[in-house]
């Protein structure tokens, strides 16, 4: 009788893998919001036992400059990365772009997807060439742009992720409120804003996982807003998403039409495999109240807090446990760098 044989991740012998992190910190900060991208060590922890328990040694290796002796101390063969970085709008990309110099393969997309992606306008003007529809947008840093935008516009800033920078007075109605709470902002995050034609509707986000034929495209999961709490305009700001059970219900599969799902997941793998994105990655919609389908932003590196974050999240209602989804996540990853063998069972 033959025997089942299953696919596994292999490492070099005694090398083991570091989850690399930024942890948050506490203490004094200069907005509430300033450690937002940063992950409790009770996130980390759950990804190591997740690994664990699927056979994997692995230790936390947080992300600051003595990272590179970290790495050769702990004898790190392979990296789960989840760090954000120190500073710039590159930040995302230091990581990535330390492992490839030291030939150390990891989780996740490379440098150069991070340092697009963080970068909301970046994007869309990459995306554009495909053919991907965005909201008309204007990038502001002193002076006021001269692109001409519909009112409602919303502000953000431009190299910020988990609803960093963005709040219930995001929304302006005027070039004054603009100007306001463009310089405002700037002060407060140092750096350039995205001022973009509010879309009036509904919000979703996609997760997609795995590379080439093996990718997996979720189904989108709906953040249904409580207009009594967030007002008309329904912004996914970062006081909605610390306090989500407040302000949202999360529906998934989504009450949308067949073919307005089928197309929104076609554009996610087209945005996921368009900017060179790898083994997982999280994108926002908006459908517009005359149906139109919107791509918002990407995070190739979405935040993976269990019973938190909104990709683990839109995972387990469509059938993977958070553990199961880290090992899919080490397993994509795996799979690229020719780390794979066959396990009897």
């Amino acid at each position: 009788m033959e025997e089942n044989t299953s696919e596994v991740p292999l490492l070099p012998d005694g090398k083991k893998v570091g989850i690399i992190c930024n942890l948050k910190k506490g203490g004094v900060v200069s907005t509430a919001d300033e450690e937002a991208e940063y992950d409790n060590p009770e996130t980390v922890y759950a990804i190591r036992s997740a690994l664990i328990g699927h056979g994997i040694e692995a230790v936390v290796c947080e992300a600051d400059t003595s990272l590179p002796e970290t790495l050769k101390k702990q004898n790190i063969g392979f990296a789960f990365n989840i760090a954000e970085g120190k500073c710039g709008r590159g930040r995302e990309a230091q990581i990535p772009a330390l492992l490839n110099m030291y030939s150390i393969p990891f989780t996740g997309s490379d440098e150069t997807t991070l340092c697009v992606a963080l970068d909301k306008a970046l994007t869309k003007r990459v995306l554009s060439t495909y053919g991907i529809k965005t909201p008309k947008y204007a990038v502001v840093y002193g002076k006021m742009p001269r692109v001409k935008l519909k009112y409602p516009v919303i502000v953000k800033p431009n190299a910020e992720g988990s609803g960093k920078g963005i709040s219930d007075v995001s929304i302006v109605g005027s070039d004054a409120e603009l100007k306001a709470l463009c310089e405002k902002n700037i002060a407060l995050y140092g750096g350039e804003m995205l001022a973009e034609e509010f879309i009036s509707g509904r919000e979703f986000t996609v997760g997609v996982l795995g590379n080439g034929k093996n990718t997996r495209v979720f189904r989108p999961m709906e953040i249904v807003f409580d207009r009594s709490r967030t007002g008309d305009f329904n912004v996914y700001s970062y006081k909605v998403k610390q306090n989500y059970k407040e302000y949202v219900e999360y529906e998934c599969p989504s009450s949308l039409d067949k073919k307005t799902e089928d197309k929104m997941m076609k554009i996610a793998a087209k945005v996921y495999a368009s900017l060179g994105c790898r083994d997982m990655s999280r994108m926002d919609f908006r459908l517009s109240e005359d149906g139109e389908i919107f791509f918002i932003e990407i995070n190739p590196l979405p935040g993976l807090a269990p019973g938190y974050s909104d990709f683990p999240m839109l995972c387990e209602f469509c059938g993977m446990d958070y553990d199961t989804l880290i090992y899919e996540i080490f397993l994509a990853a795996a799979k690229r760098y020719g780390f794979v063998g066959e396990a009897r069972r």
